[in-house]
């Protein structure tokens, strides 16, 4: 199997340089991915931050609906990716953002992104970002929409998100009623132009809730006076 990317990392508690690459992971790899997402929850000091796969889930990515790309360094997988090609059920993120029925099923989730804590600070999100939304072309059914969801103070991963010129489209509750923004990208028509730009501040949900509900999306964020705010505007269709 050919690397899909090599480069190196910087290990940030040996403070060295070490080879890297990323390839597709397969049904062969469940341990280790496994392995890495228990030592990356156990890692967090918020663990609601990070919503886990079970080992169905797991399974069902790598028994071709979906596809998952890992880092490895040293010998050992130290951060991996996934697109998940979701059941079309009641909890589909395509409600949420306002598709039909007949949209559904061209709707693909970016699901679960960790790194190791040590590999932190590389920019790897980002990189494993790049590298498996370059193998949506190579999966059998066509897909127009990329979805996932995201918790609100979860500061990286909303940042990972809007680099990659996701939105926010919904901020809902999902997974027994916790709230979440729902990022969407639409890969055929993204909007160009936005007008009526709004801040609002990172935990005044209600007053996020409402300009999300009267057509307005998240784009990113800008600092006042030190603190993150997350920059709202009108798509201009």
């Amino acid at each position: 199997m050919g690397f899909l990317y090599e480069g190196t990392i910087t290990n940030q508690v040996l403070h060295e340089k070490q080879p890297m690459y990323i390839k597709r992971l397969s049904l062969e790899d469940l341990p280790i991915i496994e392995h890495v997402q228990e030592t990356v929850i156990e890692s967090l000091a918020e663990k609601e931050t990070l919503q886990p796969l079970s080992t169905e889930e797991f399974l069902f990515i790598l028994n071709e609906r979906g596809v998952m790309v890992g880092a490895f360094a040293e010998g050992q997988l130290i951060g991996f990716r996934a697109l998940l090609i979701p059941e079309i059920d009641e909890g589909h993120l395509g409600y949420d953002i306002g598709l039909g029925e007949e949209e559904l099923s061209k709707v693909i989730y970016q699901e679960i992104s960790v790194v190791l804590p040590e590999y932190r600070g590389n920019r790897l999100q980002q990189t494993l970002a790049e590298v498996v939304m370059k193998e949506l072309p190579h999966l059998k059914e066509e897909f127009r929409y990329v979805c996932c969801t995201v918790a609100p103070m979860n500061i990286p991963s909303l940042k990972d998100k809007f680099s990659q010129h996701m939105y926010i489209k919904a901020l809902k509750n999902k997974y027994n009623s916790l709230d979440r923004y729902i990022f969407m990208k639409d890969l055929k028509n993204p909007p160009l132009r936005y007008t009526d730009y709004v801040s609002a501040k990172l935990n005044d949900l209600e007053k996020q809730r409402k300009l999300l509900e009267s057509g307005y999306v998240g784009l990113g964020f800008q600092l006042v006076k030190g603190f993150h705010e997350l920059q709202f505007a009108k798509p201009i269709l």
